[in-house]
């Protein structure tokens, strides 16, 4: 044995280096490779092609709130297997592998917070909680939302990444939509506005209700929203569906979102909606006799005063 291939092995071990495991990101659309810092550092918006990654729900609330920082809403984790359902696996278990790999009680989290100095109530699926989707629990937390948003007074964001209802709990997910629809009219009594960001993917049940209730449907850039998928779509009309079909750019153009909105402007565009709709004064402005109105639960439309044509607006 001579002293190269003795030495040899040591000096490779020597000089190895560890890479993290993601370190680089592979963009959905370019195929382009970019360092996950940049990303990261760029709200997890791919710089180069503009492509908007999904976020976990503890990403998004960190994104949304001022120096991202939030109280939680308690939720409950519901009846863990009402159906005792199991195709390849037990549902508790696929819910076991689900809370330990998002650290959350269901695919809906809530918390409460102030966006730009106005206070808000927010709830964001995290797509990584089996596909985002609608099931008792996750209904429980929408709901909790809404009624944390009705004592507190508080506008109502929600942002939406789901697959749709939840086949393991069957009829009681469906159910879910009935009772967040019901939720949502009450927040209309109120007065309380309730908006709903449409981000990537938006389909099935959740679509079919609290996803398209908003006073204001905004949506970020390229995402997919619709019921069933483009896929399924096709293979049952037999029809070659237009470019663009079902994404965020689409169905502004056709009327079913009101606006598509870059992940960098989300915040002050939130912010600047929910004083409009609340009336209240532009951030930053100087609260006055003249522009304080009370949004309190207590009153009806007509104790109010009637808007000044400053305060009027389109939307």
């Amino acid at each position: 044995m001579s002293w190269i291939t003795d030495v040899a092995p040591k000096i490779k071990t020597l000089f190895k280096r560890d890479a993290p495991e993601n370190l680089w990101i592979k963009c959905p659309d370019s195929g382009q490779v970019v360092f996950q810092k940049d990303v990261e550092a760029n709200q997890w918006v791919i710089p180069s092609s503009g492509h908007h990654m999904r976020l976990s729900a503890t990403q998004r609330l960190t994104l949304t709130f001022d120096e991202g920082q939030w109280t939680d809403v308690p939720v409950s984790d519901g009846e863990p297997d009402p159906l005792k359902f199991r195709d390849t696996k037990r549902y508790t278990d696929r819910l076991k592998e689900a809370r330990t790999k998002t650290g959350l009680v269901d695919a809906i989290k809530v918390g409460t917070g102030t966006v730009e100095g106005l206070p808000l109530t927010v709830a964001a699926h995290d797509p990584d909680f089996i596909g985002g989707s609608l099931g008792v629990a996750a209904g429980e937390a929408f709901i909790r939302g809404a009624e944390t948003a009705i004592e507190r007074t508080t506008p109502y964001v929600a942002f939406t990444a789901s697959g749709g209802a939840r086949m393991q709990e069957g009829i009681l997910s469906l159910m879910q939509m009935a009772r967040t629809t019901v939720l949502i009219q009450r927040l209309r009594e109120r007065k309380l506005p309730y908006i709903v960001v449409l981000t990537n993917p938006t389909t099935g049940g959740v679509t079919a209700s609290y996803a398209m209730l908003g006073d204001v449907h905004m949506a970020e850039p390229g995402a997919l929203i619709g019921f069933a998928g483009p896929r399924v779509i096709e293979q049952t009309i037999r029809e070659h569906l237009p470019d663009g079909f079902q994404r965020a750019e689409f169905l502004k153009e056709h009327g079913m979102v009101d606006m598509v909105v870059h992940r960098h402007d989300l915040r002050s565009t939130l912010a600047r909606l929910c004083r409009l709709l609340m009336r209240l004064p532009a951030h930053g402005a100087e609260m006055t006799p003249d522009t304080m109105v009370d949004n309190g639960s207590d009153h009806h439309e007509a104790d109010r005063p009637a808007p000044s044509a400053e305060q009027s607006s389109p939307l």
